[in-house]
């Protein structure tokens, strides 16, 4: 699923502050280009077989997790697109404080079969929704890398894979 690629990158490169490049602010654009008017994000398993409803679908609180999480790590908090994907999670949150999904929004493989992770609808909205407060408040609380992967790797004695 399209989003999820993306928000990953966009991700994976914020802490080496490389979103700011030409790459990744297309991503970001074509991130706000698929975002649906009430906040949130949907693609169906049919862009695998028909590239050309890439980012189109039902929405699913997964879904729109990835896009804010892809969001936020290429822009700043007070941008409109990510306040949308915010309010929209909230909105739909149910009160035992779960997200509902019936999509299917996990590949086993593509065409062939697909999975449905249950814990996705709950686990990345709420990662998602974290990311943001803390960002809001300037905290670096559930930052993926607070170090130099180099220095771990000497620390550690691990040498990777031979």
């Amino acid at each position: 699923m399209i989003p999820l690629v993306f928000a990953g990158v966009l991700r994976a490169l914020e802490d080496f502050v490389l979103t700011a490049g030409e790459e990744c602010q297309r991503a970001l654009s074509w991130l706000r280009s698929v975002q649906k008017p009430d906040g949130s994000f949907g693609e169906s398993v049919q862009s695998y077989e028909n590239p050309s409803t890439k980012g189109q679908g039902a929405s699913t609180a997964s879904q729109t997790a990835w896009g804010l999480i892809g969001l936020l790590a290429g822009s700043d908090t007070g941008d409109p697109a990510i306040q949308r994907a915010v309010s929209y999670l909230v909105s739909r949150q149910n009160s035992d404080g779960s997200w509902s999904e019936d999509e299917f929004t996990g590949t086993g493989f593509p065409c062939v079969f697909y999975m449905k992770y249950h814990l996705y609808r709950n686990s990345f909205p709420l990662y998602a929704l974290a990311r943001f407060r803390n960002q809001m408040r300037n905290s670096t609380d559930f930052r993926a890398m607070m170090f130099n992967p180099a220095d771990f790797r000497m620390r550690s004695g691990f040498q990777g894979a031979r």
